[in-house]
């Protein structure tokens, strides 16, 4: 993993080295161990690296291409066999080239095309003299950040924002509107960051700049075409060859021990299961890190959901002799003890606070034992492990009720849903407000008001609200959808600059997604079964009792109990952010204070309780203090 960074000075103005140089120097932790830049008279780009790969060794950026091109990248190619057979690199010279060498070939063969070609994780920027034009461009699922900032005098780039902050130019003044959407949990559409003035290239983009505009398009459109299956078994077949590819791909450059994290759900331990598996006759092992409450800490969590998640996790790790199983314990942490760090490091506010207490003990636990890189389940959801239970809206948007009645009576009959459910699950979020409280009394839960969830004053989350769905939204387009949500680049960033541990997600796979999204929704209901593809795919490496558990799991289950103690913090930190204007003009404050002044002893699993502290008070104080921070207010 590297950090980049590069100024073109459309001006005339001499100083490109000199203004690269510092934009390199601001982002020396991301890249601490070497650093190295290419400079002419008006431009001038470089790196640091931060060496995980045994290729790494060869890293010699920024490189130049035979036709003048100048690359830096940040990235990992989870494909490099592949592109050495249809670049016709020599295998043994392939040997030593690092990632960004073997970009740069396919960027000289395919140019605009390459994209199609790549798997991996990256964001990289391609000088172009010739065509006079700087590319820059970023992998699908935003793993690598990557922003830039223009003016009349040039444009310049950097991995993460406080490298543009080194460029005077550039405020460090936070973005209101960008803020605003976050807060709503609106789709983060455009380039806007979380600073005014810094853009980002948001994930499965390329930004062309040349003297006269600057172009963005989308470089990644996954294909919807369907794959009819004559035998499910072929489609278990290959869900579990896709699978394992993608998770062998994550698995380059160890040393013979990995770490993952470890829940109770599928996605955790699909991933940890086939690491093992697939580890275990070179002698490898897994160091799996489970998230539990701290005793006497685990308190009732919400209905269908169990919170320590301990107990299936032993089940697993039982069934493999080469995992070694750590449990990660927050020790009742407040969420708001790395609030500032984790936003420093990170370029913005996190999305979850409280989960962030959890995630930072593993990381802890992880640096201790010396595991770099670290397996993730995420975005599990969108690939292997999607239900198939929304493809009942998919019907009847098509009309077509009698294979709705026909699907939802299955779900049903094998005791997955009632018809009260299969009702919600089909109209739910379709419609008026009114219509969505409707549903939600009739499959037993309690209605909560339009942005229970925001901390956004009234006016400001029905301004920005755009999270329902619209008739005739795909069941495949509703999970791409959720890409929009957050942009994971920085947090990565965070956790290998903070704790050394590359985060790696082996279910964001582009293969494996593509694969996924080519399998008709009704093979994930077969048998009126959610999540049937999956459930027959992970049978061969995951417990029974793992894939028939009642319940799911839930998280950072002792969430309140930090929070609780912080109480005085949260106090203080409110009648400060009282004292912000930006942060007061954003904010529900009287609302939050409310919260505050009425704080439950118990009911913590209750959604209204989880929307209002959880959710709202948790995301309105970290983007308050990012936003008070940033201007630099310490009152």
């Amino acid at each position: 993993m590297s950090a980049i960074g590069g100024v073109w000075r459309l001006d005339g103005a001499p100083r490109a080295a000199d203004t690269c140089a510092r934009i390199l120097d601001a982002q020396a932790v991301y890249g601490p161990h070497a650093c190295e830049q290419w400079a002419d008279v008006e431009v001038a780009v470089g790196r640091r690296l931060y060496r995980l790969l045994p290729e790494d060794r060869y890293d010699a950026q920024p490189l130049h291409g035979a036709n003048g091109v100048v690359l830096v990248a940040d990235l990992r190619l989870d494909n490099r066999e592949d592109l050495q057979n249809a670049l016709g690199l020599d295998r043994r010279a392939a040997a030593t080239m690092s990632d960004s060498a073997i970009l740069l070939a396919a960027w000289e063969r395919w140019e605009d095309a390459c994209f199609d070609h790549l798997v991996g994780v990256y964001a990289f920027a391609a000088w172009e003299p010739a065509k006079r034009r700087l590319i820059l461009a970023r992998d699908p699922m935003g793993l690598r950040p990557l922003h830039f900032y223009r003016s009349t005098g040039g444009v310049a780039f950097a991995s993460m924002p406080v490298g543009l902050h080194a460029v005077t130019a550039a405020p460090a003044a936070p973005d209101a509107g960008y803020l605003q959407s976050f807060l709503a949990l609106a789709p983060e559409a455009g380039g806007r960051s979380f600073y005014r003035d810094i853009e980002r290239v948001a994930p499965g983009t390329v930004v062309t700049v040349d003297p006269t505009r600057v172009q963005t398009r989308a470089h990644w459109s996954p294909t919807r075409r369907s794959t009819v299956w004559a035998d499910q078994g072929d489609a278990v077949a290959a869900a579990r060859a896709h699978l394992d590819m993608a998770v062998g791909a994550q698995l380059r450059g160890l040393s013979g021990t990995v770490g993952a994290h470890l829940s109770s759900g599928w996605d955790s331990t699909a991933v940890t299961a086939t690491a093992a598996r697939l580890l275990a006759p070179r002698g490898g092992r897994v160091v799996a890190f489970t998230a539990t409450p701290g005793p006497g800490d685990a308190g009732p969590a919400p209905k269908g959901r169990h919170g320590d998640e301990g107990r299936l996790a032993a089940i697993l790790t039982a069934n493999y002799a080469n995992i070694d199983p750590v449990q990660a314990v927050s020790d009742g942490r407040s969420p708001l003890d790395d609030l500032d760090v984790d936003g420093a490091m990170a370029g913005g506010p996190g999305l979850n606070p409280c989960n962030q207490v959890w995630l930072t003990a593993i990381n802890r636990a992880a640096r201790a034992r010396g595991v770099s890189v670290v397996l993730t389940g995420d975005y599990g959801n969108l690939s292997l492990t999607y239900s198939g239970e929304d493809g009942l809206a998919d019907l009847a948007d098509r009309r077509q009720w009698a294979s709705w009645f026909r699907h939802a009576r299955a779900l049903v009959k094998s005791g997955s849903l009632r018809w009260r459910g299969a009702l919600a699950i089909t109209f739910e979020r379709r419609g008026p407000e009114a219509l969505w409280a409707a549903l939600r009394r009739l499959n037993g839960g309690r209605p909560l008001p339009p942005g229970a969830h925001s901390a956004l004053r009234p006016a400001l989350w029905a301004a920005t609200a755009r999270d329902g769905l619209s008739a005739g939204d795909t069941s495949a387009a509703r999970r791409l959808a959720s890409l929009g949500r957050f942009d994971p680049g920085g947090y990565h960033k965070a956790a290998l600059a903070r704790w050394g541990v590359d985060l790696r997600n082996p279910l964001a796979d582009l293969r494996l997604i593509a694969f996924c999204l080519s399998v008709p929704w009704e093979t994930y209901l077969a048998d009126g079964r959610p999540r049937s593809l999956a459930r027959r795919a992970l049978a061969d490496r995951v417990p029974h009792d793992i894939l028939a558990s009642p319940t799911r799991g839930y998280q950072a289950v002792d969430w309140h109990v930090g929070l609780t103690t912080a109480r005085a913090d949260l106090a203080a930190e409110l009648e400060r952010l009282e004292r912000c204007p930006p942060a007061a003009a954003l904010l529900d404050l009287p609302r939050l204070k409310r919260l505050l002044a009425c704080w439950p002893s118990t009911g913590w699993q209750s959604d209204a309780v989880i929307a209002d502290y959880r959710l709202a008070l948790l995301r309105g104080v970290a983007a308050g203090r990012f936003i008070r921070r940033t201007l630099g207010g310490n009152a």
